[in-house]
């Protein structure tokens, strides 16, 4: 099964990354990819952490989840959905949540990330609990490719990385390929992004 890792960097403005996302979507296609992934907050990225209040979708409906439905179904694509801010509990935090949708446009899995990035160097802090709320389950999935060969996905984003226990879990439970959309900071990626894939 061909893979396609799309990259962007996005912007404030959710249409203009949707419009951005969909052009890297069908280049995939159009390489022969079955399989596209987007990046972590691939929709928006906000210059503050509660602009993701803005942007948050309740679970099955919204522009955003709209829009990886119809590009599954328009382009017959496995789509994981980098992520996306989905409801949470209270109406001050959202999830940090990566969905995936068969090429029929169905939304066939959801994971929400587990483990929060908290970070501060003197110069720099992070602290994604102050709007995100974590996770609680691990996620797996099995997909069939146009082969009919059968493949099962560990889903994962960015600051999971650094937990090898999720990953250990998914490995002893057959996981062929694991996920991990993510937008590291540039101080911490410089510093530990290849490391940790290679880990």
């Amino acid at each position: 099964m061909k893979v396609a890792a799309l990259q962007m960097v996005s912007t404030p403005d959710v249409a203009e990354n949707l419009e951005v996302a969909w052009q890297l979507l069908q280049q995939a296609r159009a390489a022969g990819a079955e399989l596209a992934a987007l990046p972590e907050y691939f929709c928006a990225m906000g210059r503050r952490d509660t602009d993701k209040l803005g942007y948050m979708e309740a679970f099955g409906q919204g522009p955003i989840q709209d829009f990886l439905a119809r590009a599954a179904r328009e382009l017959d694509l496995w789509i994981v959905g980098g992520t996306l801010p989905l409801e949470a509990d209270d109406p001050e935090h959202v999830r940090n949540s990566t969905l995936v949708f068969s090429p029929g446009g169905e939304c066939v899995a959801r994971y929400d990330k587990i483990h929060l990035f908290r970070y501060d160097n003197g110069r720099e802090r992070y602290d994604e609990a102050q709007v995100i709320a974590a996770g609680q389950t691990p996620v797996r999935l099995d997909i069939t490719d146009r082969s009919g060969e059968h493949w099962r996905l560990g889903l994962s984003i960015c600051y999971d990385l650094r937990f090898p226990e999720l990953y250990r879990a998914h490995a002893q439970r057959g996981c062929d390929l694991l996920l991990v959309p993510s937008a590291f900071t540039h101080t911490t990626g410089q510093a530990h992004w290849e490391v940790l894939l290679r880990a």
